[in-house]
């Protein structure tokens, strides 16, 4: 369990690292409140192995970290492969010491389903074999069984998403496609801020007590038991809700049977 990234100044302020904490003593921080983190930054940036190596070397044995891909956003039919190549080099470090959780295919709300845009996942599928692959849709229209069963065939994680209930927005569903890995991400459910094109007021959420505690049960008793272990972050990042919200689900959870 943690939040997607962990490098935000306003975390000092709402008490989440301690008073003037650098942003480069933040990963240390992080790394005494949780057990993974999801790597955002790669979604803008190719991730390079020497700073995944530096990376590595500030979190203590068994930290996992989840790496976000950006290669479904605007894709270059003739250098997406090289992209792709590169991603996987970025990444070799975090693999190579047992530190890699997963990698995140996050699609764009356009994204719609196609069938040269199944292709295009299937190939970027082969391209990134033999890493721990989870993907994310955003549009509705991935919501299909014949989806579901190549994933399942490929062993690759759906992800499930916890968001605001509103038109054209994939889901939340609790099936698990890959009996290795379950991943559960938690984006806020602001309604208003969602479509605003503003970050800070997409993701500026605070759940409830109710809230978190149906996302335990849900969490316990239907993703949990069908796989052997499991992603949950928090992407709620304003004012430090994400990190504060995690804790209390971790909490939560601990209580439930």
């Amino acid at each position: 369990m943690g939040t997607s990234g962990y490098s935000y100044g306003e975390w000092v302020d709402a008490g989440i690292y301690p008073a003037g904490t650098h942003a480069a003593n933040m990963l240390p921080a992080y790394t005494r409140i949780f057990k993974a983190c999801e790597l955002n930054y790669t979604w803008y940036q190719m991730p390079k192995a020497c700073a995944m190596e530096r990376m590595a070397a500030k979190v203590p044995p068994g930290f996992k970290f989840s790496v976000k891909l950006t290669l479904t956003h605007e894709v270059n039919p003739k250098t997406w492969t090289q992209e792709a190549a590169s991603f996987r080099q970025g990444v070799a470090p975090l693999k190579a010491n047992q530190s890699l959780l997963s990698i995140l295919i996050q699609s764009p709300p356009y994204f719609q389903r196609t069938q040269k845009r199944l292709f295009y996942l299937a190939a970027l599928a082969d391209e990134l074999a033999g890493l721990p692959l989870a993907v994310e849709f955003r549009h509705p229209s991935w919501v299909n069984d014949k989806v579901f069963y190549g994933l399942e065939q490929r062993q690759i994680t759906l992800v499930t998403v916890d968001g605001p209930r509103l038109p054209h927005l994939f889901p939340r569903l609790s099936l698990v496609t890959n009996p290795k890995l379950f991943y559960l991400r938690l984006h806020g459910r602001n309604r208003q801020g969602w479509r605003s094109g503003n970050m800070q007021k997409q993701f500026d959420y605070d759940y409830c007590e109710p809230e978190l505690r149906e996302i335990g049960t849900m969490t316990c008793q239907e993703i949990m038991p069908e796989a052997e272990t499991g992603a949950l972050f928090f992407n709620n990042h304003v004012r430090g809700q994400a990190p504060k919200n995690c804790l209390r689900l971790e909490q939560i959870i601990k209580t439930l049977p």
